[in-house]
Parts: C-alpha cells; sequence; structure tokens
C-alpha cells in the first residue's frame, strides 16, 4: 500500500504529531509507503506534483513537539473556482484528481477543517478517490467530535495571556480586554474565559446588553476590585448587530476589531481606563498542548486503521474519550457552535461572568 497525507486549511499545533503518527502507524503498523503532500491541493496543481517521502519521519520524535506542519498548508485557491492570473476563476479540479493518480496512491489522509473536508470529499467522490478525515482546527467548531486537533493549545496561550493581563490589570486600574479567534464560534473564549478568570465572557452565540455589561464592569468596583478582564471572541457584533472586520485591497473581510470597538465603548461608560490585547496568529502557533498531542496520535492511528480496514469518506472523531469514526457527510454540513445551555456556559454564569442573554434561535448543541 502507498498512501498519500496532506493538510489543508489555517494551521494549527498538533498536525505535525497527526503526521507522525500516520507515519508510524502505517510504515510500522502496516509496512506501506507514506507520501507527503505538500500545500494541500495546490501540491496537486504542479507538475509533477510537489510531494516528499516520509517514512524516514518515522523516528523523527521531535515532530511531536513541533508547531506548524512540516507538509505547508493553503486556505484559499479552491480547485473547483481557482483564481487565476487574469482574475477569472476556472474548474482545475480535473487537475488536481490527474496529479493525485500520477503518484500512485492508494488512499489519501487529509487533516482540515469542514471547509478543506468538503472540498477534498468533492475532488474524492470525482476522482474515485479513498479518502479519510481528521479534524483540525482551533475553532473547535466541527460537528460530532468533542475535540479538533489545535484547539487546547489555542486555549492554553489565551489562559496564559490572561494570567499575564490580570496583574498588569490590578497594577493600573484597569480593565483588559482579551480578543481571541474562533470564526463563527465562542469555544475559545468560553473555555478560555472560564479557565482564565474572565468577568466577561463575550461569544457571538449570545446577545449582550451594553447598559448590563456596563452595570457588571461597575458592579466589581463597588465590591472592591479595582480592575477587571473580558475576553471577547473575533465575531461578536457591536451592539447595533455589525460585523466588525478588516480587509483591503481587495482581501477578503475577515474578522477582527471588536476588542477595540469595546474598548473604546466601555471606556466611556465606565470612567474606567481599557487596553486591548489582540491574539490574533499567536494561537496557532507553538509546541502543541499534551491534549493536542494525545488527540493528534489517536487520530493518526485510527485514520491509517480505517484504510486497512477499507472503511472511507469517513472523518476520526474524539467522542466520550474515545476515538470513534463518522461519516464525512455529516462532519462537512455546518459549524459546530457553543450550545447556550451547555454546561461550560452554566458554569461561566454561575462563577458570576456576564455573557448576556442566549436567544433561544441560537442554541446549537453539538450532535456527538
Amino acid at each position: 500500500m502507498r498512501i498519500g497525507i496532506l493538510t489543508s486549511g489555517g494551521d494549527c499545533a498538533g498536525l505535525n504529531a497527526v503526521i507522525l503518527a500516520v507515519v508510524r502507524r502505517a510504515v510500522l503498523g502496516y509496512g506501506w509507503d507514506v507520501v507527503g503532500i505538500r500545500q494541500g491541493t495546490h501540491g496537486l496543481l504542479q507538475r509533477p506534483p510537489s510531494v516528499m517521502p516520509l517514512n524516514d519521519q518515522v523516528n523523527n520524535d521531535g515532530m511531536l513537539r513541533l508547531g506548524g506542519t512540516i507538509l505547508g498548508t493553503i486556505n484559499k485557491g479552491n480547485p473547483f473556482n481557482y483564481p487565476m492570473p487574469d482574475g477569472s476563476f476556472a474548474d482545475r479540479s480535473d487537475e488536481v484528481i490527474a496529479g493525485y493518480k500520477s503518484l500512485g496512491l492508494d488512499a489519501l489522509i487529509g487533516i482540515g477543517g469542514d471547509g478543506s473536508m468538503a472540498i477534498l470529499r468533492q475532488l474524492a467522490q470525482q476522482g474515485d478517490i479513498n479518502l479519510v478525515g481528521i479534524p483540525k482546527t482551533i475553532d473547535n467548531d466541527l460537528a460530532h467530535t468533542e475535540y479538533s486537533v489545535g484547539f487546547t493549545t489555542a486555549v492554553n496561550v489565551a489562559v496564559e495571556a490572561m494570567d499575564r493581563l490580570q496583574p498588569t490589570a490590578a497594577s493600573h486600574d484597569r480593565i483588559m480586554i482579551l480578543e481571541v479567534m474562533g470564526r463563527d464560534a465562542g469555544h475559545i473564549a468560553l473555555f478560555a474565559g472560564i479557565a482564565g478568570g474572565a468577568d466577561v465572557i463575550l461569544i457571538p452565540e449570545m446577545d449582550y446588553d451594553l447598559e448590563d455589561l456596563t452595570r457588571h464592569c461597575l458592579n466589581i468596583r463597588k465590591r472592591g476590585r479595582n480592575h477587571a478582564l473580558v475576553i471577547v471572541a473575533e465575531a461578536v457584533k457591536t451592539d447595533k448587530g455589525d460585523s466588525v472586520t478588516v480587509g483591503s485591497d481587495g482581501q477578503k473581510a475577515r474578522y477582527g476589531g471588536i476588542g477595540h470597538w469595546l474598548a473604546e465603548e466601555l471606556g466611556e461608560r465606565t470612567g474606567w481606563e481599557t487596553r486591548v490585547t489582540v491574539l490574533g496568529h499567536v494561537q496557532r502557533g507553538g509546541t502543541p498542548s499534551p491534549r493536542d498531542r494525545l488527540v493528534a496520535s489517536t487520530f493518526g492511528v485510527h485514520a491509517v486503521d480505517l484504510i486497512a480496514q477499507n472503511k472511507f469518506d469517513r472523518v476520526v472523531a474524539w467522542q466520550k474519550r474515545r476515538v470513534v469514526d463518522v461519516p464525512m457527510a455529516d462532519v462537512i454540513k455546518g459549524p459546530s457552535l457553543v450550545d447556550t445551555g451547555d454546561t461550560m456556559v452554566s458554569t461561566a454564569i454561575g462563577l458570576g461572568a456576564y455573557m448576556g442573554t442566549p436567544p433561544e434561535h441560537k442554541r446549537t448543541a453539538k450532535i456527538v
């Protein structure tokens, strides 16, 4: 057997741990060859395809600790709607499939989020490719899995930031606002907010009222504390319901800036000096956490075993402390947002954090 592996979409910690697990299980367990495809599907558009042999990586235990991905990744250039130099768009899916076929591979493992998996699944169906998926995203918004590779490291980074912001907030009598990633989901903000002792946790799944938020902060001061910690997910809207985005020169707009907007509002309303920290891509880099290494390792081994069992069009998942596999079609239906009736939300509120009001239409529990 000869299998391929690629990483697609945004980078995160733990990707190399997945690659290492796949190589070790495939080479040591089954005696297969493993080929790494560089830069996701973009590597399959090159002639010859841009690849690297991975069998020799079986003894590279440094990969378990290494952030990023040795294969590189890409989160643009959909092969079904590929941007061309003249500004037009073309369907280059047949070229990607031809590149894959030229490698003589028996199966492909794709590590990605819901968008990447949707594209890979469409390619697999069109090109009769045996595909197995591994979920990775710091946003943790893939359905049917409690954890995705990269999530806990991103949470750890956010918690460390809050641990560093708290003493400087107390030293200067300030409100410190931390803006974190998460795309349209608030998982990072919620988990890090609880672990970091945030006084305010704002997530896109829950509405909030600026007057209530202001009173909450002022009450903290009345109780004798001279500072407050606020964590806000990047997709949280203003009180007028507007998304705060950045992007220029023809670039696609992306979330960013809600922290600064909130700082101006809270500073004016409370009279408290405010400061903002935007973590951004810091959450994607660095050494993967122990849990991310654990999840990555179990996912990699299980993905190879699925190939050995001729079980394709499946995605490995973490459910109730076990690794399982689910239909890929179920995973790519859409993002899994925070369930506002979940234990994590009630815990945050029970600890005294302000989270706003959970509207009924945004109750979006994970299905596991």
